[in-house]
């Protein structure tokens, strides 16, 4: 093992110390970066990365230690200080204006002005089309950002970054929203970044990324820099056996599965029409079904509709629905979320922060929301009823929180989505729909939540499963479902199923040859 901190570092934390209540997030915990190399900063969700991350960008103060630029110690009240230093920060969650159009959101607050100080547009848009070229989005400089998908708004935070000519960049999770083009893309950028003598911090929870872009490794656990080494000469168990404290198995394969029932959901011909051009559909003609104790996954690149055929079985989009949805053999019309619920049709969306979690209120106020009528006496909210309703599912998934009241905008990313799960397990559902359910999530919170997946299946229930990480839809499916371009393009068994022919038919052109 190696030392990540050294004299010839251009950027370091050293000896960086910070409490919550309750909570030690980060004990003498010292890193740094170099020059045209990248430090991957690994370790399950609470390790405390995001923590030294915030303090790196100015976002949070350390209650000791120091950060050094050039071998100089430096403070940031907040991230434009740190901004104006040469330090740019991408964070996981955006930090983005959705009424602003993409090129007004890449250069806010840095617009090209007029001889009369007026915003320069024309230079504004051009300058934007160059970075979205760079990386590979196809979308117009002009676009409203609210129009883009979570992945797309992903790239437009990464251009923002790239276009302030950093010298030190932080990277949140950069491809967790990604598609596999977008990944390339970024990943390709990233090389030529570290050529031109960027120093990288990068926090991922994806290794296999790590090849090709990675130099040095800084592996966290419980708030604490537990080991460091050249990436080079740690092993991938090594790193997550640093990371989880024990030995851990790489094999995310579960026991195969077969269908215990009849079909449970099934859908016929479904389509959604685009909300603003006319004879245009998001999608098209879907007709799929998921029988009892089955997970079925749905795999498909950026754009193919995956995300939004789940809203739409969710009722969310219900004004614009064409098709038929039936549960248990009985045909449902849900022309609200409460519909779907009412149902058993119950949906853990891809954004948890934005769509699926008030993270003002705790775990139990969150778990209880979608059950509130059966914790009420005489008209009034009975807590006592709402925390023998929610806390043995909570138990069940192993939620780590310091108490039910806890904040779950405290918790790490990983409890957040057991919380989304409890949520809708506790109201005993028929269809459980899941959008990318480990985005953002460590390695050990991930084989948990498999396992849960796993175990409910078990029970008889039915899930779909939309998933970017190939080697996770393959792994949990029983059969999987190909989209592009929002038109089913394909369906496999799980012994069928291999990347080369999932990816076959979720690419545009083999789309076509497919359908032909």
């Amino acid at each position: 093992m190696t030392d990540t901190v050294g004299t010839d570092c251009l950027f370091e934390a050293l000896h960086v110390c910070k409490q919550f209540p309750g909570v030690r997030a980060l004990d003498d915990v010292s890193v740094g970066t170099r020059a045209g190399r990248l430090l991957a900063l690994l370790g399950e969700n609470g390790a405390g990365k995001s923590t030294l991350m915030n303090i790196c960008a100015g976002v949070l103060q350390p209650d000791s230690g120091e950060l050094r630029l050039d071998g100089r110690t430096v403070r940031f009240a907040t991230p434009r200080d740190a901004s104006s230093q040469g330090i740019s920060t991408i964070f996981q969650e955006l930090s983005l204006a959705p009424n602003l159009t993409v090129a007004e959101n890449i250069f806010l607050g840095r617009e090209p002005r007029t001889r009369l100080g007026l915003i320069d547009y024309r230079t504004l848009n051009e300058r934007a089309a160059a970075l979205l070229e760079r990386m590979k989005l196809p979308v117009s400089p002009r676009t409203p950002l609210h129009r883009l998908r979570v992945g797309q708004q992903q790239v437009v935070e990464v251009a923002r970054a790239v276009s302030t000519r950093a010298r030190v960049l932080i990277m949140d999770e950069p491809t967790s929203a990604l598609s596999h083009q977008e990944v390339d893309a970024l990943l390709e950028l990233v090389g030529e970044l570290k050529r031109d003598g960027v120093a990288i911090l990068y926090i991922t929870h994806k290794l296999d990324e790590l090849e090709g872009i990675c130099d040095d490794v800084a592996i966290m656990r419980d708030g604490r820099r537990v080991a460091e080494a050249r990436f080079t000469d740690v092993s991938r168990r090594e790193i997550v056996r640093h990371m989880v404290g024990r030995e851990a198995s790489d094999d995310r394969v579960g026991k195969p599965r077969r269908a215990t029932g009849a079909p449970r959901l099934a859908v016929d011909r479904l389509s959604l029409r685009h909300a603003s051009r006319r004879d245009d559909y998001i999608v098209r003609d879907v007709s799929l079904r998921v029988d009892a104790g089955e997970v079925v996954g749905v795999f498909g690149l950026m754009g193919a509709g995956r995300t939004e055929l789940l809203e739409t079985l969710f009722g969310a989009h219900a004004s614009r629905t064409e098709g038929s949805v039936s549960v248990d053999g009985q045909a449902v019309a849900c022309r609200s979320p409460a519909d779907a619920i009412a149902a058993g049709v119950v949906l853990a969306p891809e954004d948890r922060k934005q769509d699926g979690l008030l993270l003002d209120m705790g775990s139990r106020q969150n778990a209880g929301l979608p059950s509130l009528a059966d914790c009420t006496r005489f008209g009034l909210l009975s807590r006592g009823l709402e925390t023998r309703k929610v806390r043995p599912w909570l138990e069940r998934i192993r939620l780590r929180a310091a108490s039910l009241e806890q904040p779950v905008g405290q918790l790490s990313g990983g409890n957040q989505q057991k919380v989304v799960l409890a949520k809708w397990l506790a109201t005993q559902p028929k269809v459980l729909l899941l959008d990318e359910p480990t985005r953002g999530i460590d390695i050990g919170a991930r084989s948990e939540i498999y396992e849960l997946i796993d175990e409910l299946a078990g029970t008889g229930l039915a899930v779909l499963l939309v998933s970017s990480d190939l080697p996770e839809v393959m792994s949990l499916s029983d059969r999987i479902v190909v989209m592009c371009e929002g038109r089913k393009t394909g369906e496999f068994s799980r012994e069928d199923a291999t990347a080369d022919a999932l990816m076959h038919a979720a690419l545009p052109a083999s789309a076509t040859e497919t359908a032909a």
